[in-house]
């Protein structure tokens, strides 16, 4: 009778909500998150958490990632040590005992047992699934602005660029791309282990910057990179002519290199040559290389592979969309790979719309998108506003003002007294004109016929018609001969 009166009391208080918010709280605020190696001798890649404690409320979340690995692994032994008896004496501060009471000891034994068997093994999966629940969610969002930051890299235009794919035993492929990214002459060099024909090499890099007049030399930065940066930088420092090189982030280029992309764009070239063609794209315009490769693939991710995989490409998709419909695209050289995140096209009506352009010619204003198969109404409303034709016949197709908006940026530009031809020439009128105007923006917005908000966007498109958001970021880091601390000097960013 007593042993299921036990029973009854430990799970009454179990039960409880009160009781298992103030253990929830109570074991958040005191907990230590601890793990142990089962192998303390061969811990493998877990050394630092072979004996490891942290508090609950401030362990980071990569950590968390890191040994939730370990324990999927079998290699660690996790759990969350709080003091049993001080958290049974939270349980009795709602459920007090009586003295004078001739079960005192039994129930004090069933708020214990109602603690240890009950109540802390359900508190802890819950407290261990929120924090594994915020560190998926913070990997996610260190991950997408990655992935931002790559994609919002700014582009190295009207360059003549020489992509460099480093390797030891296969060689390092070499690739000449033009100022529109054409692919013009590539050839393989093998400069270092084991054939070690360094001064073949450099002739072969030294012929191809001459016979192309190359402004910047990509070097990815994987297998043999700095070996292969010193080999430039010799090559370089006998060039009469001003050649720098940059280091690009590699991550991707094999994946690209095999894709269904890559083969319809380079058909009769290997794969291995394909690579060091996208290292040089990605110099000349990162944003239109890398929408090529799925994002999970560009490794700037922390434990990418641990976390919610739905939730993951889900963001990162957005973050794609985000930053193509930020930057605009070119409608008339933009590839099947970059008009499909634009905002109303998808991967078929980005198919017609190159196909359109290969049959009909150049897009020469944005109605004749409305002519692509699958662009409906709706789909053309969308879209219209990302979409640019920098030679269009008329203005206001090669800026982001949307076609709804043209009448209304027509009347803005009459208003100020300007035209449309003094704008285009220089944009900068614009503000002029609206700094010496009497009206206020108000005034403007309701001759205009638009609300504030889209004046305002109205003026900021035609102050820059040709304005990319992308060259307001950091430039990337050209060099010429930094390859030891000796090469160093004060003010050198690098």
């Amino acid at each position: 009778a007593l042993a299921g009166g036990r029973d009854i009391v430990a799970e009454t208080v179990s039960d409880d909500a009160t009781v298992r918010r103030i253990i929830r709280e109570r074991t958040f605020a005191v907990g230590i998150f601890k793990s142990l190696a089962k192998d303390q001798d061969n811990p493998g890649n877990y050394e630092m958490y072979k004996e490891f404690g942290e508090p609950v409320k401030t362990i980071p979340p990569h950590r968390v990632l890191a040994i939730n690995r370990g324990e999927r692994e079998d290699v660690l032994k996790v759990w969350i040590d709080v003091e049993e008896a001080e958290l049974v004496q939270e349980i009795l501060s709602v459920y007090p005992l009586n003295p004078k009471c001739i079960f005192s000891d039994e129930l004090l034994t069933a708020s214990a047992d109602a603690y240890h068997r009950l109540i802390a093994p359900a508190i802890e999966r819950e407290i261990r699934h929120d924090l594994t629940a915020n560190a998926d969610d913070h990997a996610i969002r260190v991950f997408a602005q990655n992935v931002r930051a790559l994609l919002m890299a700014p582009p190295l235009r009207d360059k003549i660029i020489m992509g460099i794919d480093p390797g030891f035993r296969t060689g390092c492929k070499v690739a000449v791309i033009d100022e529109t990214g054409k692919y013009l002459e590539g050839a393989t060099i093998y400069p270092h282990e084991p054939q070690k024909r360094w001064l073949e090499a450099k002739e072969t890099v030294r012929e191809l910057l001459e016979d192309y007049q190359v402004d910047i030399v990509a070097i990815g930065n994987g297998t043999a990179s700095r070996e292969t940066e010193k080999l430039v930088a010799e090559v370089l420092q006998e060039t009469k002519r001003d050649v720098f090189y940059a280091i690009v982030n590699e991550a991707g280029a094999s994946v690209y290199s095999a894709s269904p992309v890559a083969k319809s764009e380079f058909p009769d070239l290997e794969a291995s040559q394909r690579g060091n063609i996208s290292m040089a794209r990605r110099l000349l315009d990162p944003l239109s290389e890398l929408v090529k490769i799925d994002p999970k693939s560009i490794g700037v991710g922390l434990y990418q592979h641990d976390v919610d995989q739905l939730k993951l490409a889900t963001s990162l998709d957005q973050v794609v969309e985000s930053v193509v419909n930020n930057v605009g695209v070119n409608l008339n050289t933009a590839s099947v790979s970059l008009l499909k995140y634009v905002s109303g096209i998808n991967a078929r009506s980005a198919e017609n719309i190159v196909r359109f352009r290969e049959e009909h010619g150049p897009f020469t204003c944005r109605e004749e998108l409305r002519k692509v198969k699958g662009i409906g109404d709706n789909s053309f409303v969308q879209a219209a506003g990302f979409l640019r034709i920098p030679e269009a016949d008329l203005f206001f197709d090669s800026t982001a003002v949307h076609p709804e908006s043209y009448t209304a940026a027509d009347r803005l530009i009459s208003q100020l007294g300007l035209t449309v031809a003094s704008v285009k020439q220089d944009g900068r009128q614009v503000q002029q004109a609206m700094a010496k105007t009497k009206k206020t923006l108000m005034q403007l917005s309701e001759s205009c016929g638009c609300g504030q908000e889209t004046l305002q966007d109205i003026i900021a498109c035609l102050e820059k018609p040709g304005r990319d958001p992308r060259d307001e970021m950091p430039k990337p880091v050209l060099r010429s001969d930094v390859l030891s601390i000796d090469d160093l000097s004060v003010g050198m960013i690098l």
